[in-house]
């Protein structure tokens, strides 16, 4: 199975329990990443944001909250993206987000149309990392800026020990028995793992085209934030 169908199929499954167990097992840090990177994108209120890969939607309320007025949120997984509707209505959030479906390698949307492009924790889970790297570029506005949060590991002694045990024992274990999909919990660290961190994806988005490319590590490189010009 294509790696696009196989990452369909598990947040799919996995979508009724996804919220909780996200929070549960990151204990709660992952908001304060979303606040921390989306105040990377300077004047918001100004700003037409694009939130790819956006799940239920996570990412796009927390935009709106730093002051976003018009966010359109993607995903190939339906699921994920119905429950994020229900979130955003929940909420009283219709005029400002939209939750579509949509692929991040063939996106719909016009060259040149929105102001930032955000992806939180689902650029590793693309297909054709470089496709969906150019895609991003591609809707940019000249200036526009690509703020992407990944998970990534931890490099120093005893973090890196205790992290490795947790997020490749113990968050698989938990995760696949609250969700019921063991694979779902042991792709997670597997993807994390095999993804390139750091100076090397920063080359990558150089290579896709991106200019004045930086990154920060979160709590002791648990996750990353990356950034890119177009």
């Amino acid at each position: 199975m294509a790696k696009k169908e196989a990452v369909k199929n598990i947040f799919n499954d996995i979508a009724p329990q996804y919220d909780a167990l996200n929070h549960l097992l990151s204990w709660g840090i992952d908001k304060g990443w979303r606040k921390r990177a989306l105040k990377s994108i300077e004047h918001p209120e100004e700003k037409r944001v694009l939130d790819v890969a956006c799940g239920t939607g996570d990412f796009s309320v927390a935009a709106v909250k730093a002051g976003m007025k018009n966010v359109i949120g993607i995903d190939i997984s339906e699921k994920m993206v119905e429950i994020g509707r229900q979130k955003v209505r929940r909420l009283g959030l219709e005029k400002q987000i939209d939750l579509q479906e949509g692929d991040s390698e063939q996106m719909v949307f016009e060259d040149a149309s929105f102001d930032a492009v955000t992806v939180a924790f689902g650029v590793r889970n693309f297909e054709n990392l470089e496709k969906g790297l150019k895609e991003i570029r591609r809707v940019l506005k000249p200036g526009g800026k690509a703020v992407i949060l990944e998970f990534s590991m931890p490099v120093r002694f005893p973090v890196k020990q205790l992290y490795t045990f947790y997020f490749c024992r113990i968050l698989p274990f938990v995760g696949g028995l609250v969700s019921g999909n063991k694979g779902a919990y042991a792709y997670l660290p597997a993807s994390v793992r095999s993804f390139p961190q750091g100076e090397e994806f920063l080359s990558i988005l150089k290579t896709c085209g991106f200019t004045t490319v930086s990154s920060r590590r979160f709590t002791f490189g648990i996750a990353s934030l990356y950034c890119g010009i177009k």
